[in-house]
């Protein structure tokens, strides 16, 4: 959803450091390395968010740093709208984290407001499936059935192994968000 309002996934990754640490200031590297971002594209749209007067900047001991504009004029509007979108998801991710032991699990599809994709949830491990389904038709309000794949640890090393067409289309799409990764 964010993903439609905001043009960029970096611009999305920034405001939500800097919306959920509103008196931190950072630099350059130090958002790159928290983002795992390139650090063109992070200094790109950090420029492009102080430009409309979301984020200052000042120099301290040769670094230049970056912070919330306090008195940016919809900073409590953003601020609810992250929230909101933040809360939902880390709910859900961390409900379904409690159903099993799970090394990896990535949001695409419906999750990220991209309906052709070809699953909306990819994960690995080992996972309750009964409860799983529950939950999904219980809590997740949906239009459609959420499209799921499961797989275990050594399929999905196998797969990443081949270079499987499945797993990298959507492990390495940086529309898809990866929730949890211990793999």
């Amino acid at each position: 959803m964010l993903k439609r309002l905001f043009t960029s996934n970096t611009r999305i990754k920034l405001l939500t450091v800097f919306l959920m640490n509103e008196g931190e200031e950072y630099f350059i590297r130090e958002l790159t390395r928290k983002l795992d971002e390139q650090i063109n594209s992070v200094r790109r749209e950090l420029e492009n968010l102080k430009k409309v007067g979301f984020l200052r900047s000042k120099v301290k001991d040769r670094k230049k740093y970056y912070y919330v504009n306090k008195s940016f004029i919809i900073i409590e509007e953003l601020k609810g709208i992250f929230v909101k979108v933040l809360s939902t998801q880390d709910g859900m991710v961390k409900d379904i984290a409690g159903m099993g032991k799970i090394k990896l699990l990535v949001l695409s599809g419906m999750f990220i407001d991209e309906p052709t994709a070809s699953v909306d949830m990819l994960i690995v491990g080992d996972i309750d499936k009964e409860k799983l389904s529950e939950y999904l038709n219980k809590e997740v309000r949906t239009q459609r059935p959420v499209k799921l794949a499961i797989i275990s640890e050594e399929d999905y090393k196998y797969r990443v192994d081949c270079k499987d067409k499945f797993v990298s289309d959507i492990v390495d799409n940086e529309k898809n968000q990866i929730a949890i990764k211990k793999i």
